[in-house]
C-alpha cells in the first residue's frame, strides 16, 4: 500500500470560455479539501499537473493553488509534466513523497485549457508529445495514431467494426456521466460510417475515433495509510506502477503497447490480484485504437484478438470487465493535464459507491491505466476501499 485518496473534486469537462488555469485550479482545490474534510493547513505539499502552459498566457501554475486558499502559502508546490499522463505523474510524485515520509497529506491537481487554441496551433502543441524528428511526417498527433492504426490493421486485418463499437460504448456510457464533455449516445451506425459529421481525420480514424479537446480540472487529496484510517473515506492504492518506453516509434513494434503490458503485469503482481479480480477499468482511449490495443496489453485477450472483447460485449458496463464506464476520454474529454487525476477520481468514486448514474454495481476493485504519448509513459494503478 503506497497511500490513499481521502477526498476529490472534478469539474465538468467541456468548453469553459469564462475560465482560466487559475479559476479552474481554485474551484477543484477548494472542493477537494471540503470533500476530504481537511483544511489547507493540513496539506504538506502540492503537485500540479499541466501539460503545456503555452496554451494560456499564464505558465508557472504550481503556486496558483495559493489563490484557492492562503493556507497553502509557504508550502512546497511543484508543476509536473509527462505528456498525456501528466495527471498520473503528479499523483505518483505525491505517493512517493508520502512513502518517503516527507509528507502526511499531499494535494494533487490536474488542469488544462485547450478549447480556445486555434486548430493548427493546437496540433503543433500536441505533436510535442511525439518524437518530432520522425513523427512530423505524419502531420499531427492524430496522424501518428492513424499511422499506428494502419500498422495494426496491416498485421491483424481491418478492425473498423471494433473501433466503432468502442466509440459507441464510450459515448453510451458518457451519456450518463454529468462530468462528461459530450453526453450523447451516438450509436454504432453513426460511429461506423463516414459522413459530413463524422469525416476521416487521419484514415482509418474518423472523428468519432478521437478524444475530445476539452477544458477542465480535477483534484484529490492523498494521505498516508495511518492518517487515512481516521478519515471518513479512503481509497487505497494497492499498486502504482510507472513504465516508460522508447520515444521513437521506429524502434518499437507499434502493433503492441509493450510498456502498457509491463505496467499492467507489474501492477497486478504488486496488488496480488489477477485481471479477473477487477470490477472495472478506466483506461486511456485517446483514440479508439488505443483502447483496442490496451485490451490486449492488459491481458484480456491475446495479441491481435482485442476486437473480441468489444464485439462479444466483455467491456460493456454490464460485461465481464467494464472498461470506461465513465465514457472515457472519448466522451468525457481529454484536458491533458487533468486526465490522469480525472481517471483516478472516477475510479475512486466507483469503488466508494459514489459514481451515480455510471456506477458499476458492486464495484470494489478498479484498475486505472493512463498513457503519455504513443505508448511511451505508462501509469497503472489498482484501487480499492481501505476499509
Amino acid at each position: 500500500m503506497t497511500g490513499c485518496m481521502i477526498g476529490w473534486a472534478h469539474m465538468p469537462f467541456g468548453k469553459h470560455e469564462g475560465e482560466d488555469y487559475e479559476s479552474m485550479i481554485a474551484r477543484v482545490v477548494r472542493d477537494a479539501l471540503v470533500d476530504a474534510g481537511v483544511g489547507a493547513q493540513d496539506i504538506d505539499e502540492t503537485y500540479v499537473g499541466l501539460f503545456n502552459g503555452g496554451m494560456e498566457p499564464q505558465d508557472f501554475p504550481a503556486s496558483l493553488v495559493c489563490q484557492a486558499d492562503e493556507g497553502l502559502r509557504f508550502k512546497p508546490a511543484t508543476r509536473v509534466e509527462n505528456a498525456c499522463a501528466t495527471g498520473s505523474a503528479a499523483i505518483h510524485q505525491g505517493l512517493k513523497t508520502i512513502k518517503a515520509r516527507r509528507a502526511r497529506m499531499v494535494l494533487v491537481v490536474g488542469v488544462e485549457k485547450m478549447s480556445h487554441v486555434p486548430g493548427e496551433r493546437l496540433g503543433g502543441i500536441l505533436m510535442e508529445a511525439s518524437y518530432v524528428k520522425e513523427d512530423a511526417q505524419h502531420g499531427s498527433f492524430v496522424g501518428v495514431f492513424g499511422h499506428l492504426t494502419n500498422l495494426y490493421f496491416q498485421r491483424y486485418g481491418d478492425q473498423s467494426d471494433a473501433l466503432a463499437r468502442i466509440a459507441a460504448k464510450n459515448h453510451r456510457n458518457g451519456a450518463d456521466n454529468p462530468l462528461a464533455h459530450v453526453r450523447k449516445d451516438l450509436g454504432y451506425e453513426f460511429c461506423r460510417h463516414v459522413s459530413d459529421k463524422n469525416p476521416f481525420v487521419a484514415p482509418p480514424l474518423k472523428r468519432t475515433d478521437c478524444s475530445m479537446v476539452s477544458d477542465g480540472a480535477a483534484a484529490l487529496v492523498l494521505a498516508d495509510v495511518e492518517t487515512s484510517l481516521g478519515m471518513e473515506k479512503a481509497v487505497v492504492f494497492r499498486a502504482a506502477q510507472q513504465v516508460n518506453d522508447l520515444l521513437p516509434m521506429s524502434r518499437r513494434d507499434m502493433t503492441r503497447l509493450e510498456g502498457c503490458e509491463i505496467a499492467w503485469r507489474r501492477a497486478l503482481a504488486e496488488a496480488g490480484v489477477s485481471l479477473d479480480d477487477l470490477d472495472l477499468v478506466e483506461t486511456h482511449d485517446c483514440f479508439t485504437t488505443a483502447e483496442l490495443m490496451q485490451y490486449e496489453a492488459m491481458g484480456l485477450t491475446p495479441p491481435g484478438e482485442g476486437a473480441r472483447a468489444i464485439l462479444e460485449g466483455w467491456t460493456e458496463k454490464d460485461g465481464r470487465l467494464p472498461v470506461n464506464p465513465s465514457g472515457g476520454l472519448k466522451s468525457k474529454g481529454h484536458p491533458i493535464g487533468a486526465t490522469g487525476v480525472s481517471m483516478h477520481t472516477l475510479a475512486a468514486m466507483q469503488v466508494s459507491g459514489e459514481a451515480g448514474g455510471i456506477q458499476v454495481e458492486g464495484a470494489e476493485l478498479a484498475g486505472v491505466f493512463n498513457m503519455g504519448g504513443a505508448g511511451v509513459a505508462n501509469y497503472c494503478s489498482i484501487l480499492e476501499p481501505l476499509r
